[in-house]
């Protein structure tokens, strides 16, 4: 069975995984200021970074036309299989479904399904992942859709944030309490809802502490570990996602971890120094 599997640019990737050219990217689009630039290879997300900083506004991110994924669904494949982001966090996921009604109104023959990854990030490019081994091991269409939902539901995604400024921006976190965060250098750790959505998990002082907690979380959170992978992707700190694997290495029995780098979707999410993971 020849299948495709299309993520939108929230699949952060690693130079390996571009080279072996396993996921068609539909990107999305950030504004910031006046400016407007699609979240492609074309991105620098270094100068993203330095125009976030510069910025008195938050960035604004949209989401891909029906159209982008009408062109990504062409070709000779049998199946197609599509990872979002959360629904809960973009239009994405409406957009790939409304793309695909139009497109097998002409198409019945071909099989696409769209997965809402109720995460982002790591936690989207883990579920492509998981399309291609089961696809890999000859599973039916059907019995794919059936293992992936079940693999999404049991995932687990969390972040951690080492800048608060979109968040501030945003107007998500009050200004004086920003300041006494920030003053008290008050790190928060984020994660995913069984909806999709994003919780505050727990407000630690320090990196160093944030981070040893984040570690602590995945054995108390997870189960069966020696069965999954665990990704990392990192926003400008790879030496930070080296070490945090070393740590997590050196406590649990992963099937295998990896590291990306955060696109211009998850940078925007992130900012500079964040960390996500999903296992």
């Amino acid at each position: 069975m020849k299948i495709k599997v299309i993520g939108d640019s929230c699949l952060d990737l690693n130079e390996e995984l571009k080279k072996k050219k396993l996921f068609n990217i539909v990107p999305l689009s950030i504004r910031i200021d006046d400016k407007e630039f699609k979240d492609d290879e074309n991105l620098d997300t270094n100068e993203l970074l330095k125009m976030m900083k510069n910025s008195s506004d938050v960035p604004k991110t949209s989401s891909p036309a029906p159209d982008s994924f009408l062109k990504a669904y062409e070709g000779d494949e049998d199946s197609i299989f599509v990872v979002t982001l959360s629904s809960q966090l973009s239009g994405t996921y409406n957009s790939a479904v409304l793309a695909k009604n139009m497109y097998k109104e002409k198409n019945e023959h071909k099989f696409i399904h769209v997965f809402d990854s109720l995460s982002a990030s790591i936690g989207e490019t883990l579920v492509g992942l998981k399309i291609l081994e089961l696809a890999k091991e000859n599973h039916t269409n059907l019995e794919i859709v059936e293992k992936v939902n079940e693999y999404i539901k049991e995932m687990k995604t969390f972040f951690y944030l080492e800048s608060l400024d979109n968040m501030i921006k945003a107007g998500r976190i009050n200004k004086l309490v920003a300041k006494v965060a920030t003053a008290f250098s008050i790190k928060p750790i984020m994660g995913s809802t069984e909806k999709g959505t994003i919780r505050l998990v727990e407000k630690v002082r320090g990196s160093k502490k944030a981070f040893k907690r984040l570690v602590e979380i995945i054995g108390e959170q997870g189960h069966k570990l020696e069965e999954k992978i665990l990704g990392i992707a990192h926003c400008n700190s790879l030496a930070k996602a080296e070490k945090l694997k070393e740590q997590i290495k050196e406590k649990y029995n992963f099937k295998d971890i990896i590291i990306v780098e955060a696109a211009g979707i998850s940078t925007v999410y992130a900012n500079e120094g964040g960390i996500i993971i999903a296992f």
